[in-house]
């Protein structure tokens, strides 16, 4: 009997929260008075929420960069009023101020944001334009993620467009509505006077805005961009907008992205398009924030939405998210005639000799590396490379194993296509995101195979990748060769300023075991003060190898190098004893001789 009445009054309880918040009005106003300083004017207004006080709460992260940057920081000249009378308020803790409201049914919020940090994933605002990351600028009342919103932008004076993915609200200029605090947090809008154009695929409207200039070809843009767009569609046999929106800022030197429900953001460098690799890799990038248009935005591990915007939200599964999406940028311009066969195979070898040469690989999983995300993926110090492997790269050659054994037990009649499409249709039919356990079950139904083995291996696991094997299902012979055939490696890195310092060292390698230091300042080599060393260098770069001075380059394996080191003002002599370089170079070509099972399975592995 008291579980039934505690069941009755959770229920009206929520009826009553429901009825609340459909009474709640929220709406945004920005505006730029001082874009020269990188502010923006915020004012929030609040109806129907009569309350003793209110919590308005700011994010601590925005979905799909996984760590906490804490937005709140940049906030200034907090101030809240009711009916033209000042309220008081405090902060109650780092992302919550709280409103002491008295019960008045409408509350108007003022604020100013420092936009100053040039990202895809954060606010910026100068004379010439402001982006919108809206985690960084807008707040929501405590509880209510759920409530409607609409928001007004007030362009500067020089200023003439918006671009974003939220709906006009129709007949007010420059107002958007979000059907929630979700969507809105989800919309980065674009303010200033972008260079904008369309175009139609999948049957989706997609506007392209240019913010920065650049060399690029809108036309040659229209159609590529399109095909990679089709492709992608083609996968997950639906495209679930009807209007898609690319911001695209381009810098002297750009990259990056960040994907959203309806729209993208994406860092290019202004003057690579007229180059064919750097053409490719900005369509490499639309392939891949295109891609989570499915994959993360709507098949998502379950624990990427609903969203705490307060806190970590942690998962495994970041290597299926991610690395997936990485796999698949490249079959996508592939597929799209972008890429050609020996250009596709070139940029999976390169994939897989990423991990197979990681020597992070070795200690850390696909799956650790996903739920570290939040401590070690954004924030690598010198030692990552030795303990820490990123889930973009071990998901992406996953993703090339799991496909490829997925085509074989097949016999090429099944692909990881279908098993993505399937995990699509099922997040949209049950509303909510998978499970670990749910992914592989449905690899496995899919594929007719036990994956068990493949999840204790690259998984869950840090087993060396059988890359031949797998590529050997597709005719694809696959060898290896040391990278640097007879030469010695010292496996330190150094950075050249006013002093030669170094800036990392590779786990077992000989500066490793002969104790080099980070911060370790080189100030001879065998009794060769380091300026008569360099003095016979052409550097192209601040940062290089210790090997790369000739004195160390011109040593055999197994010889000694006697380094006299400043370590905080005391010098020191350490005698490195060179190793052989453990680093393979991998290569890939398609066996003229493929047996007929093997170009089925080729053929469902490519798509063409």
């Amino acid at each position: 009997m008291w579980k039934k009445k505690s069941n009755l009054c959770i229920i009206l309880m929520l009826i009553s929260s429901m009825a609340v918040s459909a009474q709640v009005k929220i709406d945004f106003e920005v505006s730029f008075t001082e874009p020269q300083a990188h502010y923006a004017e915020v004012q929030m207004n609040i109806a129907g929420i009569v309350n003793n006080y209110v919590d308005v709460k700011m994010p601590v992260w925005t979905p799909g960069s996984y760590l906490v940057r804490e937005f709140e920081k940049s906030v200034e000249e907090f101030s809240a009023s009711a009916g033209g009378q000042n309220l008081k308020f405090e902060k109650v803790s780092k992302n919550t101020w709280r409103i002491f409201s008295s019960k008045a049914d409408k509350i108007k919020i003022k604020y100013r944001v420092y936009a100053f940090e040039i990202s895809v994933r954060t606010a910026f605002i100068d004379e010439s334009h402001a982006f919108l990351s809206p985690t960084g600028i807008f707040m929501h009342p405590d509880g209510m993620i759920n409530v409607p919103s609409t928001v007004k932008i007030i362009p500067y004076k020089t200023w003439a467009k918006v671009s974003t993915g939220l709906t006009p609200v129709e007949g007010k200029k420059f107002t958007y509505h979000a059907p929630n605090f979700d969507w809105l947090y989800d919309s980065p809008i674009e303010v200033g006077n972008q260079d904008t154009f369309e175009f139609m695929a999948s049957g989706v409207r997609h506007e392209v805005a240019m913010y920065g200039g650049g060399n690029y070809d809108k036309e040659k843009l229209k159609i590529d961009m399109a095909k990679v767009v089709e492709q992608a569609t083609a996968v997950y046999g639906e495209n679930p907008n009807k209007y898609y929106l690319f911001i695209v800022h381009n810098f002297k030197r750009g990259g990056g992205g960040l994907e959203h429900l309806n729209s993208t953001t994406l860092g290019a460098s202004r003057d690579a398009y007229a180059d064919e690799n750097g053409y490719k890799g900005f369509l490499s990038l639309v392939a891949h924030e295109y891609s989570h248009l499915w994959n993360v935005k709507r098949l998502r591990p379950i624990a990427l939405g609903p969203f705490d915007y307060d806190n970590e939200n942690y998962t495994t599964n970041l290597w299926i998210a991610e690395g997936f999406t990485s796999y698949y940028e490249n079959k996508f311009l592939y597929r799209a005639g972008i890429y050609d066969l020996n250009e596709y195979l070139s940029e999976i070898t390169s994939s897989l000799g990423t991990v197979v040469n990681s020597i992070g690989a070795k200690y850390q999983s696909a799956a650790s590396s996903s739920f570290d995300a939040w401590i070690i993926g954004y924030r690598p110090n010198e030692n990552s490379k030795n303990n820490s492997i990123s889930y973009y790269s071990k998901g992406n050659v996953i993703g090339i194993l799991m496909d490829l054994e997925i085509a074989n037990a097949t016999k090429g009649t099944k692909s990881l296509d279908d098993v993505m499409r399937a995990m699509y249709l099922q997040c949209k039919t049950l509303k909510r995101g998978y499970t670990d356990a749910e992914f592989k079950a449905m690899v496995e139904k899919i594929s007719g195979k036990d994956f068990t083995k493949f999840w204790a291996k690259y998984v869950t696991g840090v087993d060396e990748l059988e890359y031949a094997k797998y590529l050997g299902y597709a005719g694809i012979n696959m060898s290896a060769e040391n990278s640097t055939p007879n030469k010695p490696v010292t496996g330190a890195t150094l950075q050249i300023g006013n002093r030669l310092v170094v800036t990392g060292t590779d786990r077992n390698s000989a500066a490793w075991i002969g104790g080099l230091n980070v911060n370790d300042e080189i100030l001879a080599l065998d009794g060769v003060t380091i300026n008569i060393a360099l003095a016979t260098m052409k550097l192209k770069s601040s940062s290089f190898s210790l090997d790369a001075i000739p004195l160390v380059a011109e040593k055999n394996i197994g010889d000694e190098l006697k380094v006299k080191i400043d370590r905080d003002g005391i010098e020191k002599d350490l005698i490195l004893l060179l190793k052989a370089n453990p680093n393979v170079r991998l290569k890939s070509a398609v066996n003229e001789n493929a047996t007929s099972a093997q170009k089925a399975v080729l053929k469902r592995w490519t798509g063409k």
